[in-house]
């Protein structure tokens, strides 16, 4: 099984305040195979208790995972999260491969210790062969501002760490609120980070929280890159096959 784990990285500080609901968007991209995780960064005040619920709520909508954390403890949560998500996606597409052999009831946790052990190598050697696509979506709202430093070098942080997979990995990044648009493209599809320092450093925040419009179109953004794959795959067929 080679295959490709899509998901998307949702960096944000606030509570959504304007436009769709980002659950029901999450849902949807759970629908998809997308697995939707989110961060969600404390301040040193006191946070809004509706913005922090709402994290934990859209990764569960998402099939992904959850982080509260404080700003300076962002860098190593990034890759614990992307790291923590491939496996449970991967748990996810196992278990229901052994519904279909094994019947209903079964799933990895009923299976003797043994045998789990091989499932669990099997899920490792996945994470570690698989491609990994990661839509970054950062939250620029005005709460923001202050934290955008350390979501820069948590973000060159993932990439070092994920550069030692065997697997090809891309990154894209947005922001949002876009100046026109939902989500504004600050880098496509590539296989590091390391022109983030500069594209970052002219970022503005300020605005509105748009989340549920902002993972719409990030939503978009993975479809879109899966059909263009899916292009390429088949002309890389037609010329060697």
């Amino acid at each position: 099984m080679k295959g490709t784990l899509k998901q998307i990285l949702l960096i944000t500080d606030g509570y959504s305040n304007d436009g769709e609901d980002p659950i029901a968007i999450a849902r949807l991209a759970k629908e998809f195979g997308i697995a939707v995780n989110v961060i969600g960064i404390m301040g040193d005040q006191k946070e809004n208790a509706h913005g922090l619920n709402e994290v934990e709520a859209i990764a569960d909508a998402g099939g992904g995972v959850s982080e509260i954390v404080y700003a300076r403890q962002l860098s190593q949560t990034v890759q614990v999260v992307t790291q923590k998500a491939m496996t449970q996606t991967l748990h996810g597409v196992i278990n229901q491969e052994l519904k279909q052999i094994l019947g209903n009831g079964e799933e990895m946790d009923s299976l003797p210790p043994e045998k789990r052990g091989e499932v669990m190598e099997v899920v490792d050697e996945i994470s570690e062969t698989a491609h990994l696509e990661v839509c970054i979506l950062i939250d620029t709202s005005a709460s923001m501002g202050n934290k955008l430093t350390k979501v820069q070098e948590a973000l060159e942080d993932l990439s070092i760490g994920l550069h030692s997979r065997t697997g090809d990995t891309s990154f894209a990044v947005y922001t949002f609120p876009g100046r026109k648009h939902p989500i504004e493209k600050v880098m496509d599809f590539s296989p590091t980070l390391n022109r983030l320092n500069k594209l970052l450093s002219k970022l503005s925040s300020g605005g509105m929280t748009p989340t549920g419009p902002a993972l719409k179109a990030a939503l978009s953004v993975m479809r879109e890159s899966r059909s263009r794959r899916r292009v390429m795959e088949h002309e890389d067929d037609q010329l060697f096959g």
